[in-house]
């Protein structure tokens, strides 16, 4: 029974490498109005896979009525048959649509103006009424940037089979080997680093600097300085004014050190 088993299994893995051996590579044109990167294009007939670069160009293995799955964060999903004529020019050019976000948050009671006593003063709820208590749907969660999107994008996927009882995620794995997932990451946490501390410079920066006369030109290389720092980001995420105005105070002291030391040499 066995025997049978690894005889089928080798029959059918040799009838896939049969069939892709009659393909040809076929370069692919992704069009929309946004960001063509990273889109996933998936061969379902053939298991092959290839990923958009910046012009939304792609190459893939496929012949004519291979099916292809077109996958994105932001577009819509594209099933399509290559036909004859894309399998002779080996071209084809795919259209992608936006996905439309449906309404997923209600405002309930006043408008707030962003001043904390003008609210508190207008605000007449006893109670905090929340989405799920009112029994509609709603999201807390800030709409993901358009990198923190890629990334999505890039470290999701779905799964493909290959027909020996497992699956792998493609998707995936192709963005970890090229490196893009770590790119993307790396992207992202400086992000994350720049909008921080351009917070912090908004809260901070003229309580640091009441008495301290760093030159203006010099700021800004002191706020670079201070995000880099290895400890940032976990700071940011605590979000405590008085770490994170200790923070700035020691590092402005360590920057002044490293610039006097610079000048003396």
């Amino acid at each position: 029974m066995k025997k049978t088993k690894l005889f089928c299994s080798l029959v059918a893995l040799a009838c896939v490498f049969l069939l892709q051996a009659q393909r040809t590579e076929i370069k692919g044109t992704l069009i929309a109005n946004d960001d063509v990167e990273g889109i996933h294009i998936q061969n379902k007939t053939a298991s092959k896979y290839a990923i958009s670069d910046e012009k939304g160009e792609f190459s893939i293995a496929a012949k004519a009525k291979d099916t292809l799955f077109i996958s994105s964060l932001i577009y819509q999903e594209r099933t399509l048959i290559v036909t004859s004529e894309d399998e002779k020019s080996k071209s084809i050019k795919i259209k992608l649509e936006e996905k439309v976000s449906a309404l997923d948050k209600v405002v309930v009671g006043k408008i707030l103006t962003g001043s904390l006593q003008s609210d508190l003063e207008n605000s007449d709820a006893k109670t905090e009424i929340n989405f799920y208590d009112l029994g509609i749907p709603g999201n807390t969660k800030l709409p993901l940037t358009q990198n923190e999107k890629k990334l999505h994008d890039a470290d999701g996927g779905s799964w493909g089979h290959l027909g020996l009882g497992f699956g792998v995620n493609f998707h995936k794995l192709l963005n970890k080997i090229s490196g893009r997932t770590k790119k993307l990451k790396n992207i992202v946490e400086l992000d994350d680093r720049d909008k921080c501390i351009n917070k912090l410079r908004v809260y901070y920066e003229s309580i640091i600097f009441e008495k301290d006369t760093l030159a203006k030109n010099l700021r800004d290389e002191y706020f670079l300085f201070s995000q880099e720092d290895k400890n940032f980001l976990n700071l940011c995420q605590e979000d405590n004014d008085i770490k994170l105005l200790e923070f700035l105070q020691q590092k402005l002291k360590a920057y002044r050190e490293n610039l006097d030391s610079t000048t003396n040499n």
